[in-house]
């Protein structure tokens, strides 16, 4: 007997959304308050798990056609980049540099380096929780 999980589907629509957009305050929100690249890693993981419970394992991944495993990878190559490109420069490993940019709505931002690699790590978080949540789940029987 199939469960008609309707209102579960919805609902999860919203939340993902709403989990989403927390996870990328956290990002931004990290460099001078707590937060940052792990916690939004985490916060990211989380929504996509909770499409990974709601929908079938085979239409999540028919929808977001990602391996985790490469993007795990990308983020320690970016986090790596990070800290290894101001020794190039003289300057110590992982030295951060910044630079104000203006923005047409939102007027004049810092962008530092450190966004980066806050960047490297929450891919990276993203990536390792994926995998390992997706693993456990195909030694699942349903």
């Amino acid at each position: 007997m199939k469960i008609n999980d309707v209102i579960l589907k919805t609902v999860v629509q919203f939340v993902v959304f709403i989990i989403l957009t927390i996870a990328i305050y956290l990002f931004f929100a990290g460099h001078y308050t707590p937060g940052g690249g792990f916690v939004a890693g985490l916060v990211l993981a989380s929504a996509a798990i909770l499409l990974y419970i709601t929908y079938d394992t085979e239409k999540v991944k028919n929808g977001l056609p990602i391996d985790f495993k490469v993007v795990a990878a990308i983020g320690v190559a970016l986090a790596i980049t990070t800290g290894i490109v101001p020794t190039l420069f003289g300057k110590p490993f992982l030295d951060m540099s910044s630079t104000s940019v203006h923005f047409p709505l939102i007027g004049e931002k810092e962008i530092a380096t450190v966004m980066l690699f806050e960047l490297g790590v929450a891919l990276t978080v993203v990536g390792v929780v994926m995998t390992i949540i997706l693993s456990i789940s195909e030694g699942r029987d349903d």
